[in-house]
């Protein structure tokens, strides 16, 4: 019965017992849902917020503190905060001369536009943008932290949304806090740039004016391996968009730099930098090229020996397929780095999860096709005859009898390597095209080679 006999403290005539109450009903809502929603029902929010602009700081930061407590936990919990007129006092809040009030207040105001688009929007109908604005701002570095995390929070539900934030002039600001030595800033400024050009086109090409590169680039060096991350995540939105966009990060040096940053990481840092790289390279055959000329495949190809997620060698084999698609001399580069055993190896693991084996054999065998439909004859798809499952094999028999007819040094290496005996191993059904190709193959021997 606790919370009940909290709510008339914070009436009380003495200030700083008013504050304490708020501060102990804060720490009660944090700690989880219930707790949250028994102060709630209470009725304790409408007492709590009524008296806030008459309140010294003290006081106000500890009711944003219960505000922020109680919104965090889900949606419902976060429109009884709005409910209860809180967004109006809020505001109020951030035009206060404090900077921990103002602090307090982007807290709360995070907290609820995280949740959905609609709760979000109502942040925004608040007038809260500007001020946010103007917070990032400010020269405390607290203040700046959390009012860039909010903008990240309102910007990433909609291109409606995060437009609101460039209208209020975000961008430029945003942009120029990439060099700031704080790491736990520059982790909130790339993620509010991310979560802005990620919508769009236009929201992009918005961001890349703010003139962000080269200086992006220096991020993916940082020692904080989440400036790491979300500079890599910024990259990838802008890289998707277009081949122009694509192209731009390309000449500013920004393959290199994704492929240094993959290289010098593990686990999940990673997998921004391996999607960017994808996304280049989908774009033209002349983006691919640059990906392969700036030593792109290796780190990839690591990536799926070395990485224990399914999610990230899955990404990896993804963006080794966008390489390997456009022509037979950008497959042959996937090719000779003997990524496809290594993606074999995958796709037939029995230790792999059920999650694992379906990611897998989705991006393998896609990968696989594109280039084995885009190879001609190569020897380092040779070990993939003794080793792949039948539904990869068919594939690479296919890919064989239609090029050792055409190619005398293919079908001399076909005999050396052990190729043609594994053929005469594998039991096609007869009239199947499995065993076209075969007969297609054999074909192109004298019959005492074959037998």
């Amino acid at each position: 019965g606790v919370v009940c006999l909290l709510r008339p403290l914070l009436l009380d005539v003495i200030p700083s017992i008013r504050q304490t109450a708020a501060l102990a009903l804060g720490r009660l809502a944090d700690y989880d849902v219930e707790l949250a929603e028994a102060v709630v029902k209470a009725g304790i929010l409408p007492q709590l917020i009524h008296p806030l602009p008459e309140e010294n700081r003290y006081y106000k930061k500890a009711a944003a503190f219960v505000l922020r407590a109680i919104a965090k936990h889900s949606p419902q919990l976060a429109q009884a905060v709005i409910q209860c007129g809180a967004l109006e006092m809020l505001v109020i809040c951030l035009e206060d001369f404090d900077p921990g009030v103002k602090e307090g207040a982007s807290w709360v105001f995070g907290y609820i536009a995280r949740h959905s688009p609609e709760l979000s929007q109502a942040v925004v109908d608040a007038g809260a943008v500007p001020l946010l604005v103007l917070c990032i701002q400010e020269p405390e570095i607290a203040l700046k932290r959390i009012a860039a995390s909010t903008l990240s929070d309102i910007s990433k539900h909609s291109p409606e949304l995060a437009q609101t934030v460039v209208d209020a002039g975000a961008i430029a600001h945003l942009a120029q806090m990439i060099l700031n030595p704080d790491a736990k800033l520059k982790r909130q400024v790339l993620s509010a740039l991310s979560q802005i050009a990620k919508h769009s086109v236009d929201l992009a090409e918005l961001v890349v004016e703010a003139e962000i590169f080269p200086v992006v680039l220096t991020c993916l060096k940082d020692s904080d391996e989440y400036v790491k991350k979300n500079g890599a995540t910024l990259i990838r939105e802008i890289a998707k968009h277009t081949p122009e966009l694509s192209q731009l990060i390309v000449n500013s040096g920004g393959v290199a730099a994704v492929i240094d940053c993959i290289g010098s990481c593990r686990g999940t840092v990673r997998l921004p930098g391996i999607m960017a790289l994808g996304f280049v390279a989908a774009h033209s055959e002349n983006l691919s090229m640059a990906v392969i000329v700036s030593k792109g495949i290796p780190p990839l190809c690591a990536c799926l020996i070395e990485e224990h997620e399914d999610h990230i060698k899955a990404a990896a084999a993804w963006a080794l397929g966008q390489i390997g698609r456009h022509t037979a001399e950008h497959a042959r580069h996937v090719a000779v780095a003997n990524v496809l055993p290594t993606l074999l190896d995958i796709f037939v693991d029995t230790h792999s999860s059920e999650d694992l084996k379906m990611k897998a054999s989705r991006f393998t065998k896609k990968t696989l096709k594109n280039i084995l439909q885009k190879c001609t004859y190569l020897p380092a798809l040779e070990p993939l005859l003794h080793e792949a499952p039948p539904s990869i094999m068919k594939h690479i028999i296919g890919q064989f009898s239609k090029v050792l007819p055409h190619d005398s040094k293919a079908r001399r290496l076909f005999v050396t390597t052990g190729g043609l005996k594994k053929v005469q191993e594998i039991k096609a059904e007869p009239g199947s095209l499995l065993q076209e190709y075969i007969n297609t193959i054999n074909n192109c021997y004298p019959e005492e080679i074959v037998r």
